[in-house]
C-alpha cells in the first residue's frame, strides 16, 4: 500500500516569544518538523504534503530545500487539527494510499514506532499512536475497549474517570486516505475550545462500523516543544541519542558530554573525537579519522586517517583526503587538501586546492577574494610552501615547488621552483635608539 505524509506545521508557537514560526526552530541543526519528516520516511512515502500557516513562505522555503518535489499547502485560518488536516485533500485528490499524519513541533517519534503504527493499518481501518506515563496531565486519553479503541477525549472534556486513565494520545493517526477526509468531513465543533478535533474521527469511525485500534510507543518519542525551555530539553535528549549512536557504532568519544552532533553527522566506526567538538550540518568523519580537541566542523568531509585540530575550522566544501592533516587555529573553505598533505598551524586555506603530501607553513593565506569575487589558488604535489606565505589568487604553484618564508606570491610557481617575493632587507644603524627616543619624547609632551 502506498503512503502519503501529512505534517501539520501551521502553528505560531508563541510561547515561543518568537517571530519565528514554531517548526522553523531548530533542532540538532535542522528545522523542527525536518525531524518528523526524516523519521516518516521510514515508510517510503510517495507523497508528502506539509501544512504550513503562520510564516508559510518560510517553511516552504526550507521544505523545498529538503526536497524540491514536497507539496505545502496553507492553512489560513487555524481552526484545529481536523481543520489543518483537511488542507492537505486536494493535494492528495486521486491518492488511493494510507495517510499518516504527523506533527512538525513531535520530532522524535521513532521509524521503527512508524512502522508498526503502518502495519497495524492492516487489521484497523484508523490506528493512533498512544503513549502510556504516569503523569497524564491535559494529554487527551484513548479510551480502549480490549483492542479496540472507542474514542479519543481531549482533557477539557473528559469525565474525572477519563481522567484516571493512563493511556494519551500522541495526535499521530494512520488511516486510509479517502477514509481519512470522508470522517474529517462528519466532525464538528462543538467543544470546550470550539475547534475541529482531529482525534474525534474515532468516534465517527465506529458509529459507521469502521474498526479503530491504538498502538503504543515510548513517551519521550511523543515530546512536543512548545516553549524555548522545551526546545532546550529536545536539544539534549537529541545530542544524547546521538551520543549514545555513536558509542555504539564504534566511534570513541572521549568526553560524550561535550560533543555535539547535527542531524546528518555521519562518523565511522574507529574514529576519535576528543572533547569539546562541534559538528554542524553536513559532516562526514570516517573510519580512524580523528577530531581534536575545541574544533568546529560544518559541511564537510574527513577521509580515513586525516587529523583536524586541535581549534581547527572546517568550513562547508572542506574535502580532506586520507592522512591529511589540519592543525591547530587553521580554517579551511571550500578547499580539496590531497592525501597526506600537512596545514598544521595558524592558516586560511580558501577556495583552494592543495596536492598529495604538501605541506604549508604556519601563517599561510590564500588571498581569495578581491572585494568583489573569489578566486582560486592551487598548490601543487609536495609543494612547500614557507611560514607566512601570501598567496594572491588566482595563483598556481607547481608541484615540488616551493615559496620562501614571508612571500607574497602574484605570480605562477612553475613546478620544482623557488618563489622569493619579498623586499630586500636593509639595516639603518642606531635608528631603533633615535627612533624610540623620539618617541618617548613625545609621549612626555602629551603627559604633561
Amino acid at each position: 500500500m502506498s503512503t502519503a505524509l501529512i505534517i501539520l506545521a501551521a502553528g505560531k508557537g508563541t510561547r515561543m516569544e518568537s517571530d519565528l514560526p514554531k517548526v522553523m526552530h531548530e533542532l540538532g541543526g535542522a528545522p523542527l518538523f525536518a525531524h518528523a519528516w526524516a523519521h516518516g520516511r521510514a515508510l517510503d512515502p510517495e507523497r508528502v504534503v506539509i501544512v504550513a500557516g503562520h510564516g508559510a513562505e518560510l517553511v516552504e522555503a526550507a521544505a523545498r530545500d529538503i526536497d524540491a518535489d514536497v507539496t505545502v499547502v496553507v492553512q489560513e485560518e487555524q481552526l484545529g487539527t481536523a481543520h489543518a488536516v483537511a488542507q492537505a485533500r486536494s493535494a492528495l485528490e486521486g491518492f488511493d494510499g494510507d495517510a499518516v499524519v504527523l506533527y512538525g513541533d513531535t520530532p522524535f517519534t521513532a521509524a521503527e514506532t512508524l512502522e508498526r503504527l503502518a502495519a497495524a493499518r492492516d487489521q484497523a481501518d484508523v490506528v493512533v499512536l498512544g503513549f502510556d506515563t504516569e503523569n497524564a496531565g491535559r494529554y487527551g486519553r484513548l479510551v480502549m475497549d480490549g483492542d479496540r479503541l472507542s474514542r479519543i477525549v481531549e482533557f477539557k472534556d473528559a469525565t474525572d474517570e477519563e481522567r484516571a486513565i493512563s493511556l494519551c494520545n500522541s495526535g499521530v493517526v494512520a488511516a486510509k486516505a479517502l477514509t481519512l477526509f470522508d470522517l474529517i468531513d462528519a466532525v464538528g465543533n462543538d467543544n470546550a475550545s470550539g475547534e475541529y478535533y482531529l482525534t474525534d474521527i474515532v468516534e465517527v469511525a465506529n458509529t459507521r462500523g469502521l474498526s479503530a485500534t491504538a498502538v503504543s510507543c515510548a513517551e519521550n518519542e511523543t515530546l512536543g516543544i512548545n516553549n524555548r525551555a522545551e526546545l532546550v530539553d529536545a536539544e539534549s535528549l537529541f545530542q544524547s541519542n546521538a551520543r549514545a549512536s555513536a558509542l555504539e557504532n564504534g566511534v570513541t568519544l572521549l568526553a560524550p558530554e561535550t560533543v555535539f552532533f547535527s542531524h546528518d553527522t555521519v562518523i565511522g566506526r574507529e574514529a576519535v573525537v576528543e572533547p569539546n567538538v562541534v559538528f554542524a550540518p553536513g559532516v562526514t568523519v570516517e573510519s580512524g579519522a580523528r577530531i581534536r580537541a575545541f574544533s568546529h566542523l560544518e559541511g564537510c568531509h574527513v577521509s580515513k586517517g586525516a587529523i583536524v585540530g586541535p581549534y581547527a575550522r572546517l568550513r562547508p566544501g572542506a574535502e580532506l583526503a586520507n592522512n591529511a592533516k589540519i592543525g591547530n587555529f587553521v580554517e579551511i573553505k571550500n578547499a580539496q587538501i590531497g592525501e597526506g598533505a600537512k596545514v598544521n598551524h595558524l592558516s586560511y586555506v580558501g577556495d583552494a586546492s592543495v596536492g598529495e603530501a604538501a605541506n604549508l607553513g604556519a601563517g599561510t593565506v590564500t588571498c581569495n577574494y578581491d572585494g568583489v569575487m573569489k578566486h582560486h589558488t592551487h598548490i601543487g604535489a609536495r609543494a612547500f610552501i614557507g611560514s607566512d606565505t601570501m598567496l594572491v589568487a588566482p595563483v598556481t604553484v607547481g608541484d615540488d615547488a616551493m615559496t620562501t618564508t614571508g612571500a607574497v606570491i602574484t605570480k605562477d610557481v612553475p613546478d620544482g621552483a623557488m618563489a622569493v617575493a619579498r623586499a630586500e632587507q636593509v639595516n639603518k644603524p642606531g635608528l631603533a635608539i633615535k627612533f624610540f627616543a623620539r618617541l618617548r619624547a613625545l609621549k612626555a609632551r602629551k603627559g604633561k
